[in-house]
């Protein structure tokens, strides 16, 4: 019996596994502060011709004051181009822009102090105008710097309606 349930979820594990490639997965881009290094997983993205908005959190840096903030994305998103765009500390109220020159992969003229509030979202948006049109791909990410409180629950869809032009 034991050795029938064990060959049932191996094969499902093995299973799981066929015809899942680098495409069939949102791309991931990371945030560096420090020696913080953070995978940052994407609130939407266009995937296989599809717009996709995902449940996931974004992770939380806490910083010190005047830490420089390294931002890295796939070589497809540098290709279409991208920005950055300040949010509030609920991701609520956008409070700028960053244009990001295209074909740039590594992005790093931000720091901690350049945004006022000590709690405050990065997302990365790239560029629309790929497979999926007017959808494009968005990664939020929080920093705290000393003194600085995020203060409550992300609005999920805040990025979505924000998203530049390409």
């Amino acid at each position: 019996m034991v050795v029938t349930r064990l060959s049932a979820v191996l094969l499902l594990l093995a299973l799981a596994g066929c015809g899942n490639t680098a495409a069939d997965a949102p791309q991931s881009i990371q945030a560096v502060v420090g020696s913080q290094k953070v995978a940052v997983r994407p609130s939407q993205y266009c995937l296989d011709g599809e717009g996709r908005r995902y449940t996931t959190r974004p992770p939380v840096i806490e910083a010190s004051p005047g830490s420089p903030i390294v931002l890295t994305v796939p070589d497809s998103v540098a290709e279409r181009g991208w920005s950055v765009q300040v949010f509030d500390e609920k991701l609520q109220k956008e409070l700028g822009v960053v244009k990001v020159p295209k074909g740039t992969a590594v992005y790093d003229e931000i720091s901690t102090d350049d945004v006022v509030p000590p709690a405050f979202y990065l997302v990365i948006v790239e560029n629309k105008g790929g497979d999926c049109d007017e959808f494009s791909g968005a990664w939020p990410v929080g920093f705290i710097r000393a003194g600085g409180s995020l203060g409550g629950t992300p609005s999920p869809g805040a990025p979505a309606s924000s998203a530049p032009a390409g």
